[in-house]
């Protein structure tokens, strides 16, 4: 446990054996076995952050935001449970389910009369590696009824770092698709200005 301690430190360091670490990592084998029924048992929820446009005060746009509300201990916190769902290999799956999910609502709120702006989805790096993500894609819009223009991918920096070639085949399928794609937490790895110019971002969240 400690030398996994180590290794989520960064490497390169020691960490010794705590009392503490023993309650986490516990916590941590319960709620990864209680994520696996999450979805079948419609825990998992989404909200929706609205993009404000400072200028006008309109709805710009909105984020979709993954919430898992644990049926014994209330809302579990992203920070907790999305690193678990990856580490599991369970965020493929609940990747898949938030895409649908946030089409379906935004069908549902056009149906309704309401004009929806954009909603940008948040991919996670395993999502983003799969070579089958761009057909994924296009298989819940055409299955929700949903235009391109209304969704947006946003990865994070770090995911354009590794076999970049791959990266721009990716990007280039979802882009010709008509899905915005956004850069979140720009500046918070190694990234510049300049390199961007190889893939086609269309917005940068700093």
């Amino acid at each position: 446990i400690a030398m996994y301690h180590a290794k989520e430190s960064g490497r390169s360091n020691f960490q010794f054996f705590s009392a503490m670490m023993n309650e986490q990592a516990t916590e941590k084998q319960a709620l990864s076995g209680d994520l696996r029924h999450a979805v079948e048992r419609n825990e998992l929820f989404l909200a929706y952050q609205p993009v404000v446009d400072m200028g006008s005060g309109d709805i710009a746009g909105m984020e979709v935001l993954l919430r898992w509300r644990h049926p014994v201990i209330g809302l579990v916190s992203p920070v907790k449970f999305i690193p678990l769902a990856e580490d599991s290999g369970l965020i493929l799956k609940i990747g898949e389910w938030v895409l649908r999910s946030a089409c379906e609502q935004l069908r549902e709120w056009q149906k309704q009369g309401y004009e929806v702006p954009r909603m940008a989805i948040n991919l996670s790096a395993k999502q983003f590696r799969q070579k089958s993500l761009a057909d994924t894609i296009a298989s819940i819009l055409a299955e929700t009824g949903v235009e391109s223009r209304y969704i947006g991918i946003e990865i994070t920096e770090s995911m354009l770092v590794q076999n970049i070639d791959e990266v721009v085949e990716t990007l280039l399928k979802i882009s010709n698709m008509g899905l915005e794609i956004s850069i979140d937490d720009f500046g918070t790895g190694y990234s510049s200005l300049s390199y961007l110019k190889r893939f086609p971002i269309n917005k940068l969240k700093i």
